[in-house]
């Protein structure tokens, strides 16, 4: 299994530092993290090092968003969240902070304080057109 010896995560991933861990599985782990956004905010990252999503393998990927999935489901039922935020960051540009890929699970609750700092609204049209015809196959 890839590991990067510089990595935070990977070193969470060999047990070399701790973390709160909530799920587990072949995989993938998911852990509390240390700076939560909200009550109930935790990271899902493969064991297998990936810096971002454009590194992921497909296999990885598939097995976060399963496990985001039902982490999801968890903080919903179980904390009673009234949403949840799945994001993930890609770049320092984006707030990538950690290069091992990861899913924040952001729990959300009706009138709590966290907003993030996109401010959405109406976009062009035209624009909007433009980018999904670049984007199309």
């Amino acid at each position: 299994m890839a590991a990067d010896p510089d990595c935070l995560f990977c070193k969470i991933v060999a047990g070399e530092l701790p973390a709160t861990h909530v799920h587990e599985d072949e995989r993938t782990i998911a852990f509390m993290d240390i700076n939560p956004a909200t009550r109930g905010h935790l990271l899902v990252i493969p064991r297998e090092h990936s810096n971002d999503l454009f590194a992921i393998e497909p296999e990885d990927l598939a097995a976060c968003t399963m496990a985001a999935q039902k982490l999801a489901t968890d903080v919903r039922d179980r904390l009673g969240a009234d949403g949840v935020n799945v994001l993930n960051c890609v770049g320092a540009v984006a707030w990538q902070t950690v290069f091992h890929f990861h899913l924040h699970v952001v729990p959300r609750y009706e009138g709590d304080p966290l907003r993030l700092p996109w401010s959405p609204a109406p976009g062009d049209r035209d624009e909007i057109a433009a980018a999904a015809k670049e984007l199309a196959p």
